[in-house]
């Protein structure tokens, strides 16, 4: 079905008095509208202030098949939305006296790996352990639709290599918060859905919450889409087993409101533990929540995504203001328009992209913004002039042209977010800063040049001699063919993607961040590949 066609929610709740208020109202629907005709957006949208429902509506459709409307009690998966009731969780069982945050994960899990040993239950909550993240090996897609055992899904990345020392660095992980809910379940006797349910569900009357099933007949339940070439598409299938206390939950947005009065309003946790939950650690996260300030204000957030579904909370503490957007169509969306709701519920402004006007700048001036700018460790903004378009590209993702605003300041329209260049005292640009989802991030210029990788000729000899399978691991291979003369890489579950040659034995991928290198032994026979992927290399024998 096509975006046109998709039928929009009136179900509304309103308890505004003056006109003003009801202009914000009027505001914050069309923001929201603002992504509904493109197909960008369907979902539901909650804002609250205390107690009182400010905005509470569903747009588009909970399943596009039968035209069912979504609307406030609407059920959505809430993927990493779930780490804050994991963390929760984690909180309740220390004030019971089954754990503490400086316990290592070996006292209550004897047959650690010895990598683990100085890794605590702090690090897992606050994604500094070190232990990889197992949704993104390379073999995770081919696995995701098979129920699992938590135990199994443990075992996966238990016996990895630590990417570093625990509390050196923070990366987010979701092994850290299945491995928690591990933990949960070996200290209580019981399933992580059971603890939530009668922990934290029961005892805050969230009624429409819950484990999400494959199986179970779940009233209201939104189904998921996937943006298409053609409008919506059903979503790719993961069994709910996979995600675990990491991300397979799912609520409403009157639901998540009860949640964050409970949590907030002392109905759940101590005064205490509820402190130490919302105290950052490194980037600004704490135990399943981010903490920073937004426009002056202190907010509490935490966005997710999992197949078919993208979602956003976000509590600002100072003002009982909750924002809830849950959305049943993958997208940036739910991150775009949360900050921006909190932006008009405090009577800020929020523009639109379609409300930024284009002005024309010197390519002279453009040019001055050509280089690398190091936005974290390994992750790196580009800026490049193709003609008079200036270009941007964050590391392992797709080239994008800006628009200037001012001679300083740029947008994007593909995404909701701006582009900030700033200079030192003698007038050369040293920095930019990206303002997206409420957020600003410094970017400090490293080059004035761009590494772009070169793509060659490679003759079709050398090319065939890659052709084969090569096992990354017992279930997954990594199979190289040749389409006519251009070299293709596919891994199990995953689609075929062409590989560009930088060297002989090199080659990249353009779709991606990452690159391939074969290898031959001493007779000349290429008998493995290794494949460079998010500061990782993972070797391949050739079958």
């Amino acid at each position: 079905m096509t975006p046109k066609r998709i039928i929009q929610s009136v179900v509304i709740v309103l308890v505004m008095a003056t006109t003003a208020a009801a202009q914000d109202v009027s505001r914050i629907d069309q923001l929201v509208q603002s992504f509904v005709p493109s197909g960008k957006f369907m979902g539901s949208v909650l804002i609250a202030r205390g107690n009182e429902l400010v905005f509470n509506k569903g747009y588009g459709s909970a399943n596009l098949e039968w035209n069912i409307p979504n609307s406030p009690s609407t059920k959505f998966r809430l993927g990493s939305l779930t780490k804050q009731f994991t963390a929760a969780s984690i909180l309740l069982l220390e004030e019971r006296g089954k754990l503490r945050m400086d316990d290592p994960v070996k006292k209550h899990l004897s047959d650690a790996p010895a990598a683990w040993d100085t890794i605590t239950i702090f690090n897992l909550l606050t994604h500094t352990s070190g232990i990889p993240n197992f949704t993104g090996f390379p073999e995770y897609r081919s696995l995701e639709p098979f129920p699992s055992s938590t135990e199994k899904i443990v075992a996966r990345f238990r016996d990895k290599p630590l990417d570093f020392q625990p509390g050196e660095k923070w990366s987010y992980s979701n092994s850290g918060y299945v491995l928690l809910g591990y933990l949960i379940e070996r200290i209580t006797g019981g399933s992580y859905e059971q603890f939530v349910q009668e922990n934290i569900f029961a005892p805050l009357a969230m009624k429409d919450s819950g484990y999400d099933s494959n199986s179970a007949v779940i009233r209201n339940r939104a189904a998921g889409y996937a943006p298409g070439p053609n409008g919506p598409a059903n979503a790719g299938f993961v069994h709910m087993s996979i995600p675990h206390a990491a991300g397979a939950l799912y609520s409403t947005t009157e639901d998540l409101l009860r949640w964050q009065q409970g949590l907030f309003g002392g109905k759940l946790l101590t005064a205490a533990s509820v402190q130490k939950m919302t105290t950052p650690f490194k980037n600004d996260y704490a135990f399943g929540l981010i903490v920073n300030t937004a426009n002056g204000h202190k907010v509490i957030s935490h966005n997710g995504g999992i197949e078919g579904f993208n979602t956003y909370l976000a509590y600002y503490p100072d003002d009982k203001l909750t924002v809830v957007v849950l959305a049943n169509l993958n997208g940036p969306v739910p991150d775009e328009m949360g900050p921006k709701l909190g932006a008009l519920a405090h009577g800020e402004t929020a523009q639109l992209t379609s409300e930024r006007k284009e002005i024309a700048v010197s390519r002279d001036i453009l040019a001055r913004y050509v280089g690398t700018y190091e936005l974290v460790p390994g992750i790196n903004l580009m800026m490049t002039l193709d003609g008079n378009q200036l270009m941007t590209q964050l590391s392992g993702q797709q080239k994008f042209p800006i628009f200037a605003e001012s001679e300083t300041r740029f947008f994007l329209k593909v995404v909701d977010a701006q582009l900030e260049f700033g200079k030192d005292e003698k007038g050369a640009v040293t920095f930019v800063v990206l303002h997206q989802n409420g957020r600003d991030q410094k970017a400090i210029r490293k080059s004035d040049t761009v590494l772009e990788r070169k793509e060659i000729a490679v003759a079709p000899a050398i090319l065939t001699a890659y052709v084969g399978t090569y096992q990354l691991s017992p279930a997954v291979d990594f199979v190289i063919t040749i389409d006519g003369a251009q070299l293709m890489a596919q891994i199990t579950g995953q689609p075929k993607l062409p590989l560009f040659a930088e060297s002989e034995r090199s080659f990249f991928y353009k779709a991606v961040d990452a690159q391939v290198e074969f290898a031959k032994d001493e007779k000349g026979a290429v008998t493995r590949l290794v494949l460079h992927q998010g500061g990782r290399d993972v070797t391949a024998m050739r079958k």
